[in-house]
């Protein structure tokens, strides 16, 4: 059954509110607060080469518990290198919202407000 034209109105309007939300989701709410420090990647790296040479050193005198000591190290290398900085974060700041931005006196959330939308809209059963 193909949807008449206010619901496909209503479900484009969904699609572009959904992309702008998750915009603002991937942008702020990612968790990292700022790129790695200097630091951190020189461990990353330092711990990650360290990691490869017991790996090849596990291999090498064919002990396997050496071989998997060395993989953990140097995944332990990478996530060093991949994670954003401890220090200086501060809590981040909900936005407040403004006099005209939110539909409802209440400010609700995304889905509140499709769900308030979708109370309201006119119920014509033409079929």
């Amino acid at each position: 059954m193909p949807l008449s034209e206010q619901e496909q109105r209503l479900l484009e309007e969904m699609e572009r509110s959904l992309y702008h939300n998750d915009a603002d989701f991937v942008a702020g709410g990612s968790g990292r607060h700022g790129r790695p420090t200097y630091s951190m990647i020189v461990i990353g790296v330092l711990v990650g080469i360290v990691g490869i040479a017991t790996l090849i050193a596990g291999v090498g005198i064919r002990v396997p518990l050496v071989g998997v000591i060395g993989f953990v190290l140097m995944f332990a290398g990478v996530l060093l290198i991949l994670s954003p900085p401890r220090r200086g974060q501060a809590p981040r700041s909900t936005t407040t919202p403004d006099a005209g931005t939110k539909p409802s006196g209440k400010g609700g959330s995304f889905l509140q407000n499709l769900n308030e939308r979708w109370d309201s809209r006119p119920d014509d059963k033409e079929e």
